[in-house]
């Protein structure tokens, strides 16, 4: 490969909004009569391969896994006192929905305890219960790579630091009615979940 890249084959890397990632192959490929050069990217969590062009990596936020030291940190974070975060939920969602784009393992923690403790007061609309376990699924990746623990140490280790004093997980999603009563889910659509970009889904049949 005779240009630079930022990975290099078989690294693993984080997606924002779509996970853990690991680098298969960087190849050129055609595209409207260029050669252009791409990440080949497996993402286990969705059992995806995708295409992203390497000149669009840094600006869709394709980046390494956090070291150790940062992972702790982000442990450390959901432990921490905050600000209280809007009531409106609309609001809320919009501003975490910003952060599980921006992509950072401190802005995914943010996301996990506010909406955490938040459930802990008032049950989530659906959209946030869902905004709050792709964030939750994805705090756990990447700690999960960057420790180098088994998945479900990990995941006690994230309600211990969410409860320090062992309060039971609670469930913080409404049900079908109460969504209904007082929540407008239908101003939100769930693809805002997954960011759109340029990524193209690998063709299994290319060599």
């Amino acid at each position: 490969m005779s240009r630079k890249t930022a990975f290099k084959v078989n690294q693993k890397i984080v997606y924002p909004s779509q996970g853990v990632g690991k680098i298969l192959e960087i190849k050129e490929r055609s595209f409207k009569d260029e050669m252009v050069l791409y990440y080949v990217i497996y993402l286990e969590v969705s059992d995806m391969t995708v295409m992203v062009p390497v000149l669009k990596a840094e600006e869709l936020g394709i980046r390494p896994i956090v070291s150790q030291d940062e992972a702790r940190a982000a442990l450390d974070l959901i432990s921490q006192e905050f600000e209280p975060i809007p009531s409106d939920w609309k609001l809320r969602y919009q501003i975490n929905l910003d952060l599980l784009k921006k992509g950072s393992v401190i802005d995914i923690a943010t996301i996990v305890r506010s909406l955490y403790h938040r459930s802990k007061v008032k049950e989530l609309p659906i959209l946030e219960r869902k905004l709050y376990d792709s964030a939750r699924k994805l705090l756990e990746d990447e700690i999960t790579f960057s420790l180098d623990l088994p998945r479900e140490e990990v995941e006690a280790l994230i309600h211990t630091h969410l409860e320090p004093f062992g309060d039971s997980e609670p469930t913080p999603v409404k049900s079908s009615a109460a969504a209904v009563e007082d929540d407008d889910d239908e101003d939100f659509s769930d693809n805002e979940l997954v960011e759109d970009d340029d990524s193209q889904e690998a063709d299994d049949s290319e060599d």
